[in-house]
């Protein structure tokens, strides 16, 4: 189980038991209700990191001084959504249990659900801070409630009211935005405004964070499953995940619902590479730092 990966992800090539992270992929889109394609992403993203630099100007780390385990995709059945959710929850759990930093390369955002769970788990008062360009708080959608589009929803019904902090959000049914203005999750519309406020209310708490990568505007970021305009930038997304990463206990995170197929250009793939070089290197920045100075 913690073999690393034949083809890991640029950078990721510690072993299991030196390493502080552990990236894996769960090529999951059996729910997918548009446009599917997101069960290629780890794979993909791994592929092409080769044409990343290991180096980031932004924070003047390097991930070849980091110690991060791949542990590569994991099998899951296609058809057999509980089963897919149980195999990814196993080991989301078994990397909490032995005190890692799981990060989930997905796959559609119902991926992310075990992992949520998982960590919650480990941390009962878990907090939960969600980059999205969706609300996914319907309770069902096609009769089932497990589905991409009820993900946050189901997130809810482990965690309670005013543990989840959504941000970036333009779309969703009438429903689901009265429903969330109720004060079941604080929900900032269509930009990161109010990020500090968040990190101020989960500051004693493990946070979880999870990011769809439709939350970025699909003029510069077309490979995902439900694009919608108005998104945000690249720069404005990576500023906030440091903010979060550099301000919160996180303790579990992943990267969802990029679509490698529907951008034949590959643009879409460098710029979710581009934002995970630099989350890695800011979870890892108290173990790189020492060595860098």
């Amino acid at each position: 189980m913690w073999n690393r990966n034949i083809e890991t992800f640029l950078g990721c090539d510690g072993t299991y038991e030196e390493s502080h992270i552990v990236i894996f992929g769960a090529p999951f889109d059996s729910t997918t209700s548009y446009r599917p394609g997101t069960r290629f992403a780890a794979r993909t993203m791994r592929a092409e990191s080769y044409g990343l630099e290991t180096y980031s100007p932004y924070q003047d780390l390097d991930l070849e001084d980091a110690r991060v385990f791949d542990g590569g995709d994991l099998e899951l059945p296609f058809g057999d959504t509980a089963r897919a959710l149980d195999m990814i929850h196993s080991y989301a759990a078994n990397v909490l249990a032995d005190g890692r930093l799981p990060l989930l390369i997905g796959g559609e955002h119902l991926v992310s659900l075990p992992a949520i769970r998982a960590a919650a788990e480990k941390h009962p008062d878990l907090a939960v801070i969600h980059f999205d360009a969706h609300t996914d708080l319907r309770d069902e959608y096609l009769g089932n409630r497990l589905s991409h589009a009820t993900v946050i929803r189901r997130v809810w019904d482990i965690l309670g009211d005013g543990r989840i902090h959504q941000f970036g959000i333009r779309s969703g049914e009438r429903a689901e935005w009265e429903w969330a203005r109720e004060g079941h999750t604080n929900l900032r519309p269509f930009t990161f405004d109010g990020l500090a406020g968040a990190i101020e209310a989960v500051k004693d708490r493990p946070v979880y964070l999870t990011i769809d990568l439709d939350v970025l505007d699909p003029s510069a970021f077309p490979g995902t499953g439900t694009p919608e305009a108005g998104g945000v930038t690249f720069v404005d997304l990576m500023k906030a995940t440091l903010r979060i990463i550099h301000g919160c206990n996180i303790v579990a995170c992943d990267m969802v619902e990029l679509s490698p197929p529907l951008d034949p250009s590959g643009t879409s793939t460098a710029t979710a590479l581009k934002l995970l070089r630099e989350m890695l290197l800011a979870l890892e920045e108290d173990f790189i730092r020492p060595q860098t100075a």
